[in-house]
């Protein structure tokens, strides 16, 4: 009991809401979201989506919150409090947030060269006349009578590939190439920042999340107002919200939705439950996955305006169709499309400085709470080696963090990003979760769940909640996972197609971390004394029950 009270706490209420939502919203909040939504049936899409939140998203998302809340410790050890042969889930969240932390920070890195890139009168993205340029640079901007054909390649495309990521010195994942010392130096600064952010726990991160987590709210409609008054910005919104309703019968849509909005609130990364440990145990989570989950949506709608306004003001520039200047997605429509379209506004060097900005303090905050949760779960784990030693873990895993992103920093760094990006966190976050919704609703018991729940909030979730954690959410995850099981379209980055050993690598590095479950599982049923039958009612029941019971039976012998 003394562990659960010394635990540190928020200092104040938003502390905590400020960084649910600065983990929530990140990048793919503005890549993502828009691109997914122009692509399945722009506002036809708003109806899967809105019914895989409320009947998929959301109840995880509210799931995660109360078990961190009430249980107050990280993703190993509170399996020993719910149901102990699940632990190896634990094991494999810490691993795989490691796996995006060696790809996701390199994105920051990028938008970090561009942010100090973006110190000069004229843009270097604005023209053809630099050392990078190929012939095939084309600039359409200001001029006319310019033939854009399929080898034409922007000033800003040229800029990103040629000079930031000098992928032209890289023939592939075969050959990366050498490292960008100027990539190592962003990369070492925004790991600095993540270092002195986390190095203290909850109350040096509670407050860099009020700069983190509401400066993006302030560009976003900075750029907004900027996008709607842009000449053509009307064709972007129109492309955007017409509604395809044909679309909607397709499967691959609904799909797109399902996985959309589960990597945006982000239940199963052990970031939620870390967050939610440091509570106060009556503190209405409740109400904060509601208020959470609705900033995370309305937050990836208001995206699609600010990135379409733009992207109709290029069509109409370019004197195209909207769907041929949108077909970039991913990092490209933030380092190419967008970054194109500021460097022929009128203020070009302020928006460009407030935009990379954005999306560096998008990704800090995320950075902030994937990392959170491996130093909460391993701490908590192994208390009497790190409770005193907090900085020094945290400089090591920073570190670990540092070298393993060093081959995303290559000259064919961008080659290996995508892969880490596809495999890292794909399929083996998904079936992660769907065990811990299957743990919790099916062996912890969704009974002692929700009396949990009645502990901390005073009332029972009602009977949609129950619902949705016993059924519904988990063959919300299964349709996901076999979904893109069954659909693999070919990997590919620019015009580079991934070798068929690289998907092996791929899938080699996704069951890298799900290995920790059944591996642990059998360690677990091992090393427990007793019959096989005693074995699995030690492994499945929670540590409090057998100490309960066995409490229980203690009294029961000694009544004469």
């Amino acid at each position: 009991m003394t562990q659960m009270d010394s635990r540190d706490k928020w200092s104040k209420k938003m502390d905590f809401l400020l960084s649910v939502i600065g983990f929530a919203v990140d990048l793919g909040n503005v890549w993502r979201f828009p691109y997914i939504c122009y692509q399945n049936g722009g506002g036809a899409f708003l109806i899967p989506y809105t019914l895989m939140a409320i009947f998929g998203g959301v109840p995880l998302f509210y799931m995660e919150l109360a078990l961190g809340q009430f249980h107050r410790t990280g993703a190993i050890s509170i399996w020993k409090r719910i149901c102990p042969i699940f632990k190896g889930i634990g094991f494999a969240i810490c691993i795989i947030a490691l796996y995006v932390s060696f790809y996701y920070n390199t994105i920051i890195a990028w938008a970090l060269y561009y942010f100090y890139s973006s110190f000069t009168g004229t843009l270097p993205w604005t023209s053809c006349d630099n050392p990078w340029n190929t012939p095939n640079c084309t600039n359409y901007f200001g001029q006319s009578n310019v033939t854009w054909t399929t080898f034409s390649k922007s000033p800003a495309e040229e800029f990103y590939t040629r000079k930031v990521l000098e992928i032209q010195k890289s023939s592939g994942l075969y050959d990366v190439g050498g490292i960008r010392w100027q990539l190592i130096l962003c990369l070492f600064l925004i790991f600095t920042i993540v270092y002195f952010s986390l190095w203290k726990g909850v109350k040096t991160s509670g407050k860099v999340v009020w700069v983190t987590a509401t400066l993006p709210y302030i560009v976003l409609l900075i750029l907004l107002v900027r996008g709607a008054t842009l000449p053509g910005a009307w064709r972007g919104i129109v492309f955007y919200l017409r509604p395809d309703w044909e679309k909607l019968m397709s499967t691959a849509v609904w799909v797109d939705a399902a996985a959309q909005i589960f990597f945006s609130l982000g239940p199963g990364f052990g970031v939620l439950l870390a967050l939610a440990s440091y509570n106060h145990f009556n503190n209405n989570c409740y109400r904060d996955a509601i208020v959470t989950s609705a900033v995370n949506c309305l937050t990836s709608f208001l995206s699609g305006f600010v990135i379409f306004t733009v992207l109709g003001y290029m069509a109409e520039m370019r004197d195209m169709e909207v769907e041929d200047v949108a077909k970039d997605k991913g990092p490209s429509l933030l380092f190419i499309t967008y970054p194109e379209a500021i460097a022929n506004m009128v203020g070009s060097t302020f928006f460009a400085i407030i935009f990379f900005l954005m999306m560096i303090t998008l990704g800090l905050d995320s950075t902030f709470g994937g990392l959170e949760a491996v130093i909460t779960a391993v701490m908590d784990e192994y208390p009497h080696i790190l409770e005193k030693q907090r900085e020094l873990f945290v400089l090591s895993l920073i570190t670990i963090c540092f070298l393993g992103s060093l081959t995303t920093l290559t000259h064919g760094g961008a080659y290996v990003v995508k892969l880490l990006e596809e495999f890292g966190a794909g399929c083996s976050i998904l079936a992660v979760v769907l065990l811990e919704a299957i743990a919790v609703s099916w062996f912890y018991g969704i009974q002692r769940f929700c009396n949990d729940v009645k502990a901390m909030l005073g009332f029972t979730p009602g009977i949609f909640w129950k619902v949705c954690w016993v059924a519904i959410s988990p063959a919300f995850l299964a349709f996901i996972i076999v979904s893109s099981l069954l659909d693999q379209p070919p990997l590919m980055l620019f015009d580079y197609h991934y070798p068929e050993w690289s998907i092996s690598v791929g899938y080699l590095i996704g069951a890298s971390s799900f290995i920790c479950i059944p591996f642990y599982m059998v360690y677990k049923l091992v090393w427990t004394p007793g019959s096989l039958k005693q074995r699995l009612a030690v492994c499945i029941r929670p540590e409090k029950a057998i100490r309960d019971q066995h409490a229980d039976s203690v009294c029961m012998s000694s009544v004469p």
